[in-house]
C-alpha cells in the first residue's frame, strides 16, 4: 500500500536517532547485540534498472544526513567491516522506498546483518504505474536478481554468505515475501475477496479514490461474480509466486537460498490457502489491531490461520498500517494518508516504544533461523 514521500523535509535526525537508540538498548536486552557493530554504512547498489539501497556494518563515523524529507544518521558510502554477514532483503510497500524502513534496517545492522532494500520498479515512490498485481508478480524476481548480483559482485561476494538469506515485506512487500516463501496468489482470489468482504475497501479500491474510478472496479469485480472458473480468462485465474504449477517438488520455494521470511501487515488476502499450508520456512508476523488500510483479519491472520510455521512476533495494541514504519515524517504521513480510502494518519495513541520492540522482535528471529554468521 502507498508509502510516498515526495514533499518537504520534516522531523529533525535526532528524532529518529532517539527511537534507533530504544531498537538498540532492546537489542541488548534480548540478548541480540552480537559483534560490536556501532556504525551503520549505507550505499546505492545497481542490479540493472533496480536501485537498491545497501545497509551493512562499518567501522566509519555516522552523521546526521537528510534525504528529502527524511533525516537518519548513516555513514554515507562508508567502507563495509569485512564478513563473512547474513543478508535480509526488504521489500518495501506501494510506493515506498528504502527509507521508512530505515529504523528496521538498522536493527537488522548492528545485529551484524547486512540488508538490501531494492527499488521495486513501477511500485515506488517516484512511479505506482505498475501497481498492484502486476508488481506482485514482478517483486519476488527483484529480490533474487539482487541476491544474485550480490553474490557476483567484487566487493560484496565476499562479504556475504547467501546460502540461508531472509527477507521481509511491509504491506505490498508481504506479497514478495510470501511468494519467496512458496505461496501463490491470484487475480481471481483478489476479485472473490472483494466482492465477499466489501468492507475491506481500503484494500479492494485502492487507488481508486474518484467516484467514477470506484464504479469501474466495481464493475469489473461484478462481471467475474458467479462465473465459473473455467471461463474466466487466464490472467485472472493464473497462479502466481511460489514454484511453477506443474513443477511438483516438495519445497514450494522458487529460490531455495531463502531461509526464513518476515511479514508487517502484509497483503494477504489473493493468497490460496492451499499454497500458504504449503510454506514450510518460518515465518514471523508483526500485526497491528487498528489497521484500517489492510484489516488484520482478512490479511494478516489468512497468514496464520494457513501457514502452519508462522508466528506472531508483536500484536501492536494501538497501531495503525504505517505506524508499523519509521522514520515517518509528518509531511509524508500527511501525503500518504491522502490517497488512502480509511486515511492512514499515525495513531497519537500508539506507543513508538513497541514499534521499536517489534524491530527487536523482527531481528531477532533472522538470528535464530538464519543462523549466525560463519566463521
Amino acid at each position: 500500500m502507498p508509502t510516498r514521500h515526495t514533499t518537504r523535509p520534516a522531523r529533525a535526525w535526532h528524532s529518529l536517532k532517539r527511537h534507533a537508540s530504544k531498537g538498540a538498548g532492546m537489542l541488548a536486552l534480548l540478548g541480540l547485540a552480537g559483534p560490536a557493530f556501532s556504525q551503520v554504512g549505507m550505499t546505492p547498489f545497481q542490479v540493472g534498472n533496480i536501485p537498491v539501497t545497501l545497509t551493512y556494518p562499518t567501522a566509519a563515523v555516522s552523521k546526521p544526513t537528510a534525504m528529502g524529507p527524511f533525516n537518519i544518521d548513516v555513514a554515507l558510502n562508508a567502507p563495509p567491516r569485512e564478513g563473512p554477514h547474513r543478508l535480509v532483503v526488504i521489500s518495501h510497500g506501494t510506493g515506498g522506498s528504502a527509507l521508512p524502513d530505515h529504523a528496521l534496517a538498522r536493527s537488522l545492522v548492528l545485529a551484524g546483518f547486512v540488508v538490501a532494500q531494492p527499488l521495486h520498479q513501477g511500485d515506488n515512490f517516484k512511479d505506482t504505474s505498475r501497481a498492484g498485481p502486476e508488481a506482485f508478480e514482478t517483486r519476488p524476481n527483484e529480490v533474487r536478481q539482487t541476491i544474485d548480483a550480490l553474490a557476483a559482485s567484487p566487493v560484496w561476494g565476499p562479504r556475504l554468505r547467501l546460502d540461508r538469506v531472509g527477507v521481509h515485506g511491509m504491506s505490498a512487500g508481504g506479497v514478495t515475501a510470501l511468494s519467496l516463501a512458496g505461496a501463490q496468489w491470484r487475480v481471481l482470489n483478489l476479485i472473490r475477496h472483494c466482492n465477499s468482504h466489501p468492507e475491506d475497501e481500503a484494500f479492494c479500491f485502492n487507488g481508486a479514490l474518484k467516484p467514477e474510478q470506484r464504479a469501474e472496479r466495481e464493475a469489473r469485480f461484478a462481471r467475474a461474480r458467479n462465473v465459473p472458473t473455467f471461463f474466466l480468462p487466464d490472467d485472472v485465474k493464473a497462479l502466481h509466486g511460489g514454484r511453477s504449477p506443474t513443477d511438483q517438488k516438495p519445497d514450494p520455494r522458487p529460490d531455495p537460498r531463502i531461509a526464513a521470511v518476515t511479514l508487517a501487515v502484509p497483503v494477504a488476502a489473493p493468497f490460496t490457502p492451499e499454497s500458504l499450508a504449503r510454506v514450510r520456512i518460518p515465518v514471523g508476523v508483526v500485526r497491528a489491531q487498528q489497521d484500517q488500510v489492510l484489516l488484520p483479519q482478512w490479511h494478516t491472520d489468512h497468514v496464520l490461520r494457513h501457514v502452519a510455521s508462522s508466528e506472531v512476533l508483536a500484536d501492536l495494541p494501538g497501531a495503525g498500517h504505517f505506524d508499523v514504519l519509521w522514520p515517518w515524517p509528518e509531511a509524508v504521513a500527511r501525503e500518504t494518508a491522502a490517497l488512502q480510502i480509511r486515511g492512514g494518519l499515525p495513531n497519537p495513541a500508539f506507543d513508538a516504544g513497541l514499534r521499536a520492540q517489534a524491530h527487536a522482535k523482527i531481528t531477532r528471529f533472522h538470528l535464530q533461523h538464519l543462523g549466525p554468521t560463519p566463521p
